[in-house]
């Protein structure tokens, strides 16, 4: 079997080394040249993916994995093609915006031979696959679907770190446009990946169809949205809890004990290319979604909530050196794709405080590239906030922070015996504040204080 994988990223290129893995001949096409070179060195171009560096080791010197920038090099008489382009979305609008996707699409499709699978596994909004890549490749392929080509939808749900291990672990989602699509598709997808045994699903683990394209959308989309309202939900209840002085953590591991709950954890920010993103292309199809418009725009406000909290304790922020602990939007993770460092150092910045910025994964230059300034550990500062819950932060004390007056835990992962005697705000967790009748209201308007210290 030939296949062409489409964006060699860090969903696409460990993709390319699976079906490489099971015996396919892959190709990969990538518009960076940088990325091809060192595929083609069977060199990993991002580092922390588990076993990638060691299957390209494997399955680039014998030929089974290529790469190329060259969509008429890639896709002329291979019996499938995988496209993993990124879809972006408008910061402004939350509009999804189709320019790469387009631009793949019209580059492989006058390319495309009869006989061909398509597979889309890129998030979309529900139609996309049946009212948007089907006429557009049957336009300038000349070919048409359902006779001679199949176009299907294949959401990935995978996480990056973790990609090889999880396409084994989790269903694979098929929808297809036709049954004779959807049976190539089923086809394809078991012959390139291994399932581990599920005795907690409803049936074996394998390809799950799921009828149409715009049911498997709807599932990726779905399954992702549910996560962006839980912990909207999550942050309603830390911010309630800080108010009358209760540890929502507590009550979360309280709730989650019994099987019927399954409340996330609240945190300063949702980041990632997933989570803040596909809320907005569901509601791009769905405007009258009001619950997960609502979820978003808690998480959202969430870094500006926790810059306020903290600037009711201090009074005025200006002048003060501000460090934010973390850039990437995920502890471990080198990516800052919808961090919360971008709206924490605005909310920071916006009120005249000098905004610094801390990440062990992350250089002083990198950091600039970003737009941001690199912090160095032992310099003065005045309000540090962990946004990113790298493992670095756990240990972390006053003595690294000279001069620090309030710590802001947007994570809950700093150790509360390291700051006993500096003031510390900890996201969801409010002062240990009375609430009986005789003084809810003056403690629920004074629980805004520092948490436990």
């Amino acid at each position: 079997m030939r296949i062409a994988v489409i964006a060699l990223g860090k969903i696409g290129l460990p993709l390319a080394v699976q079906f490489a893995d099971s015996g396919a001949e892959v190709i990969g096409v990538d518009v960076n040249q940088r990325v091809v070179d060192l595929v083609n060195a069977a060199e990993e171009p991002f580092p922390g993916e588990a076993h990638l560096q060691e299957k390209l080791s494997e399955l680039v010197p014998v030929g089974r994995l290529r790469a190329t920038t060259d969509y008429a090099e890639a896709v002329p008489g291979v019996d499938v093609v995988v496209l993993v382009v990124p879809l972006f979305v408008s910061e402004e609008t939350g509009a999804p915006d189709f320019a790469w996707m387009d631009s793949a699409t019209r580059s492989l499709a006058p390319h495309l031979s009869p006989g061909t699978l398509v597979s889309y596994e890129t998030t979309l909004p529900v139609g996309t696959t049946r009212n948007r890549w089907r006429p557009l490749i049957e336009e300038l392929s000349g070919l048409k679907e359902g006779t001679d080509f199949h176009l299907v939808f294949s959401p990935e749900r995978v996480l990056t770190g973790r990609v090889l291990a999880d396409l084994r672990r989790y269903p694979k989602l098929i929808g297809g446009l036709n049954e004779a699509g959807a049976e190539a598709a089923r086809t394809f997808y078991s012959s390139v990946l291994t399932f581990d045994e599920r005795p907690d699903l409803p049936r074996p683990n394998g390809v799950w169809d799921l009828g149409s394209a715009e049911a498997a959308e709807l599932a990726k989309l779905a399954e992702t949205t549910y996560r962006d309202v839980n912990i909207g939900y999550a942050n309603e209840l830390g911010t309630y809890a800080e108010s009358i002085g209760i540890d929502v953590h507590e009550v979360i591991a309280a709730c989650n004990s019994q099987p019927y709950s399954h409340i996330h954890s609240p945190g300063i920010a949702v980041g990632g290319h997933c989570i803040p993103v596909y809320p907005r292309l569901y509601l791009s199809t769905n405007p009258d979604a009001e619950i997960v418009r609502t979820a978003r725009a808690v998480n959202a406000a969430n870094p500006e909530r926790l810059v306020a909290r903290a600037e009711a304790l201090l009074g005025d922020l200006a002048g003060l050196t501000c460090v934010v602990l973390g850039a990437a939007y995920r502890g471990g993770v080198k990516e800052t794709a919808f961090s919360g460092v971008f709206p924490a150092a605005e909310a920071l910045e916006k009120r005249g405080a000098r905004v610094l910025v801390h990440d062990p994964l992350y250089s002083g230059e990198e950091l600039a590239e970003l737009g941001l300034a690199a912090y160095h550990l032992g310099g003065p500062c005045d309000v540090a906030i962990v946004q990113t819950d790298h493992a670095d932060y756990r240990d972390i004390a006053p003595a690294d922070l000279p001069g620090v007056r309030l710590l802001v835990d947007g994570r809950r992962v700093t150790d509360a015996g390291r700051w006993a005697g500096t003031p510390r705000i900890v996201v969801g967790v409010g002062d240990a504040v009375s609430i009986d009748d005789d003084v809810a209201d003056d403690d629920a308007g004074n629980a805004a204080g520092v948490g436990e210290a």
